[in-house]
């Protein structure tokens, strides 16, 4: 199997989209294709030893489309330099053909030769020519429109391509009648209607498809926001290459003002770094031998040298293209319900023209009052709206949410997360840092609280332990300057025993060293508040006394107090889900306004849990490691922290890109406004059609109101125009926040 992304040509509509969907899913050889209108692409999945790329590019085309080629953007560029010129020259017939037919008619100065009465053979055949020019250079609605019914997916084109039709060959047989000098005929003259209602389309789609644009921007500067060469140091110089010349493991060097170019490790330097095109957060963050870089980011301060780890289509950035695209590339419910509406009704408007037609036929005996009645119908029943009022918003949703550091991977997450009832939080590594911290230090020594911490950071740093490690931190970011040990002796379970350079011996452990070595134990009160407080003690004792109670303990990430604050107000009721000890667990969730915990589960067991509590509604969980994966697919929705392993992001459908749980908040608010919108839009698209339609069909003739084409493609246009400029608002909104 092979899969391959076309750029497609022509689609106008959900039911163009849909309608290729349904015609390549049926062909042999095709295993999958999911058609994306708002990104002109198809995603298709077939079997290489039945079809080449050719042959799956022809299918494109007997479907009524144009195949660009693979992320051929060159011709695209090309394509839309061409539809410009199209436009022009489409604008400027169609107004020729609207003033030679028309200036009697509001008083403007008719052009002598072509006067309708006076040389009514001129006259018409003129508007043949004019009006034949327009429907060449708008071919490709006429040619859709007929592909798409013969292989039984009528769609917009359709309605235009037969109402355009109609009213063209109705006209060219008046103008048949002039030649043979039945001069009467040049009052049912119709070729100012084809024209402009193609007009109309055109620049209507011209419109769309800009605005369309817009919402592909911050992909677009996704994909090109990586620098084009990076120095590397290779045999001890530093050497200019491309991008596609680093490989895995080699160094390169970053100055200040320089844009990271891949991603990878930090072993030498230190600096600060913007990530905001990543994360949303604009504070740029410090980065240090050992931390983490992403390509794309930008350089602030010292000369850094990172390790190259992950190139070309592993990036953060490509993952976050893939990302994006594929959650704009997937149906949420609300949008597969607008396409089987869109397949409904395009049926049912033409049986709807065809029988008003028919009775006006009946009530009128005239064949031109008939015919003007049946090409408005077509043309006003376009479904334009209906098929971009939600693909549309899904896409500017989904930018949205990528600006803000949030990469959804399905539309369906959009729609549901503003439904959520129930969000789950991991506690280590997600609500808490994941990093052991000095909280509180007593003091019981005759030297100073540095002198003590130096010590104690000097001992524990021969020790590999996470209570050790974060003393030696505390130690390193205050740049306190450690001693020499003579003696160091780790006892497992226990603690440590040293002899530091002035002779002195310590024990530093826990509560059973010191009862082990006979060390009377004071302090309980001061160790009890400790203990309360969520932390390990560590106890520092020389010469058979206690010198000092340390207090350590994982520390809460910022904002999780407020993160937990807002979403309380958003009455989501919240639950701890750990497999943390239960007095932990209930302390940290206190702190932070957290009043469920379940603590003490398996991975097994915390699926099951979200199991139970899906049974009020949809549940949210958030998580970061490999013991989350399990529970992280088994909810409604998955979320899971950039810090988080590479199987929980695999697991979720939503990645957050930096630690800030705000973004769950932001997440919420997004697929709040974005249903809205799309249910605005909805509304606009039937309602729309529900006064149209009936006024196209003539039913306030007897009150003196009534439609022609031109007043019909008008509306059609505005009707479009309407949602597309709504959807946008998606987009001002997320500016402002």
């Amino acid at each position: 199997m092979k899969k391959v992304l076309l750029k497609i040509d022509g689609m106008t509509c959900s039911a163009c989209s849909t309608g290729l969907e349904k015609y390549l899913n049926k062909q042999d050889g095709i295993k999958q294709a999911t058609v994306n209108l708002i990104m002109n692409n198809a995603n298709i999945e077939y079997d290489d030893r039945k079809l080449n790329l050719e042959q799956v590019e022809k299918f494109v085309e007997k479907a009524g489309f144009l195949s660009l080629g693979i992320d051929n953007f060159e011709k695209e560029e090309k394509k839309k330099t061409n539809e410009k010129y199209k436009l022009l020259a489409i604008t400027v017939i169609s107004i020729l053909v609207l003033y030679i037919s028309m200036s009697h008619m509001v008083g403007l100065p008719v052009i002598p030769f072509l006067n309708m009465m006076i040389y009514p053979v001129n006259y018409a055949i003129s508007l043949f020519i004019l009006t034949t020019i327009v429907l060449i250079l708008g071919k490709d609605i006429l040619r859709n429109g007929y592909k798409n019914l013969i292989h039984k997916t009528p769609n917009m084109d359709t309605l235009v391509m037969i109402g355009v039709l109609a009213s063209y060959i109705y006209s060219i047989y008046g103008t048949i009648q002039i030649l043979k000098g039945h001069a009467m005929h040049v009052e049912e003259l119709y070729y100012e209607s084809s024209a402009v209602v193609i007009f109309f389309i055109e620049i209507g789609r011209y419109i769309e498809n800009k605005n369309k644009d817009k919402t592909k921007e911050a992909l677009q500067q996704l994909m090109t926001i990586t620098p084009n060469n990076a120095v590397i140091l290779k045999d001890g110089k530093e050497i200019t290459v491309t991008l596609d010349e680093i490989q895995k493991g080699d160094i390169v060097i970053c100055k200040p003002g320089e844009k990271i170019a891949v991603d990878g490790e930090v072993v030498e330097g230190t600096t600060h770094i913007n990530e905001s095109f990543i994360t949303g957060e604009s504070v740029p963050v410090k980065r240090e031998k050992g931390s983490k870089v992403i390509a794309g980011s930008i350089n602030y301060e010292g000369t850094i040298k990172y390790k190259a780890e992950k190139i070309g289509k592993e990036s953060t950035v490509s993952e976050i293209v893939r990302l994006v695209t594929q959650a704009t590339s997937t149906k949420a419910p609300i949008a597969k319900i607008a396409d089987t509406i869109s397949g409904y009704f395009v049926p049912v408007v033409l049986i709807i023209a065809f029988l008003a037609f028919g009775i006006w036929m009946l009530i009128s005996k005239n064949f031109a009052t008939a015919i003007n009645i049946f090409v408005s119908i077509l043309v006003v029943a376009c479904p334009c709206s209906l098929g971009l009022a939600t693909p549309l918003a899904i896409v500017i949703a989904s930018g949205n949410a990528s600006k803000k550091g949030i990469l959804v991977k399905t539309s369906e997450t959009l729609e549901n997360a503003h439904k959520v009832k129930t969000i789950c939080f991991d506690k280590t590594g997600t609500l808490t840092k994941g990093e052991l911290s000095i909280s509180k230090l007593y003091n019981y020594s005759n030297i100073d609280e540095k002198e003590i911490l130096k010590i104690v950071a000097s001992i524990e740093n021969k020790s590999e332990h996470p209570i050790a490690r974060a003393i030696v931190k505390k130690a390193q970011d205050g740049k306190i300057k450690l001693k020499e040990i003579k003696e160091f002796k780790a006892i497992p379970g226990f603690g440590v025993e040293a002899i530091i350079e002035s002779g002195e011996k310590y024990l530093i452990g826990n509560k059973k060293l010191l009862l082990e070595n006979n060390i009377k134990i004071e302090n309980e009160k001061d160790e009890q508040e400790l203990v309360s407080d969520g932390n390990s003690i560590l106890f520092v004792s020389s010469n058979n006394k206690i010198v000092a109670l340390i207090g350590v303990k994982d520390i809460l990430k910022e904002n999780v107090k407020e993160v937990i604050k807002k979403l309380k107000q958003r009455k989501i009721n919240l639950v701890m889900l750990t497999g943390d000890n239960e007095k932990t667990a209930e302390i940290i969730a206190k702190e932070i306004g957290i009043e469920k915990v379940i603590s003490n589960v398996t991975p097994k067991e915390k699926a099951e849990q979200i199991k139970k509590l899906k049974e009020d509604g949809i549940v949210m969980m958030c998580g970061d490691g490999i013991n989350d994966s399990v529970s992280l697919v088994t909810a409604d929705i998955g979320v899971s922290v950039s810090s988080g392993t590479d199987i929980a992001m695999d697991s979720s459908q939503v990645v957050l890109m930096s630690d800030n749980l705000e973004k769950i908040d932001d997440l919420i608010d997004i697929s709040k406004k974005t249903i809205r919108n799309i249910k605005q839009n909805l509304f606009w698209a039937f309602f729309y059609n529900i006064c149209m339609i009936p006024i196209a069909c003539g039913v306030l003739i007897p009150f003196g109101i009534s439609m022609n084409p031109m007043i019909a493609a008008f509306a059609m246009t505005v009707s479009s125009l309407t949602v597309v400029l709504n959807a946008l608002r998606l987009r001002m909104w997320v500016s402002l926040k």
